[in-house]
C-alpha cells in the first residue's frame, strides 16, 4: 500500500491526527510525513486545524476533506440508487420496503450462522466487527465502561442509505435482533448525518 493510502486509511479509521503521531506509527520522519500531508492538502484530500495546548505552539491535526472521504466511497453507489429508484417506481414504497426487509432477513441469517458458537457479548461483537470489516465498513469494537462500542469508520452503502434512510434503520434492526432483548443498542454517531463514523453503543439491560 502506498504511503498516501496508508495515511488516508489511518485518518479514516482514527479521525484527526498530528504529523508527529503519524510519523511515530508509520516509522517515518516527521518532515517526511509533513511533506506527504502538504501534498495531500494541495490535492484537496486533507485539511487541518490548529489545537491550542497549555505549553508551546498549537498542535496541527489533519483530517479528511469531503474529497478525501470520497476516496472511500461506494463504487456501486450510483447503481444502487438507480436500482432503488426503479424498484420504487415499479412497485411503490411498499415494494421497496419488501426488498429492504428481504435484505435484512438474509443478512440476519448470515450473521446468526457466523455467531452461533459465540457465547458472550464480546465474542459476538468481535465476530460481527470482523464480518462488517470484510463488507467494507472498517469496523472495530471498543469497550467503554460497562458498554461496548461497535464502530464503523466507513459506510459502503452511504449513497444508497442517504437516498433511502430505511436502509440505516434496517442495519440497526439487524444488530438489535441479532444480540437479543437482553441488550440495548443505540446509535450515537451517524455518517449520513454528517458525523465522521457510525457508532453503536451496546449495553446490558440487566
Amino acid at each position: 500500500m502506498k504511503t498516501v493510502d496508508k495515511i488516508l486509511n489511518k485518518i479514516k479509521r482514527e479521525g484527526a491526527i498530528s504529523a508527529r503521531v503519524l510519523a511515530d506509527e508509520m516509522d517515518m520522519t516527521t518532515m517526511g510525513i509533513r511533506q506527504h500531508l502538504q501534498a495531500m492538502e494541495d490535492d484537496g484530500l486533507l485539511d487541518f486545524s490548529d489545537i491550542r495546548v497549555k505549553v508551546g505552539r498549537p498542535t496541527r491535526h489533519w483530517s479528511l476533506t469531503a474529497e478525501g472521504h470520497r476516496r472511500f466511497a461506494d463504487s456501486h453507489g450510483d447503481l444502487a440508487i438507480s436500482v432503488i429508484d426503479s424498484v420504487e417506481s415499479l412497485f411503490g414504497e411498499a415494494g421497496l420496503a419488501k426488498v429492504i426487509q428481504q435484505r435484512e432477513e438474509k443478512t440476519l441469517q448470515q450473521y446468526r450462522d457466523a455467531l452461533k458458537d459465540c457465547h458472550n457479548l464480546k465474542a459476538k461483537l468481535e465476530t460481527l466487527a470482523y464480518l462488517r470489516e470484510k463488507e467494507g465498513y472498517m469496523a472495530e469494537v471498543q469497550q467503554d465502561g460497562d458498554a461496548f462500542l461497535l464502530i464503523e469508520n466507513h459506510c459502503p452503502i452511504c449513497q444508497a442509505a442517504t437516498r433511502c434512510p430505511a436502509l440505516c434503520k434496517s442495519e440497526k434492526n439487524i444488530f438489535k435482533t441479532l444480540l437479543g432483548e437482553h441488550y440495548h443498542v443505540s446509535r450515537e454517531e451517524h455518517i449520513i448525518e454528517g458525523q465522521r463514523r457510525c457508532t453503536y453503543r451496546i449495553l446490558s439491560r440487566e
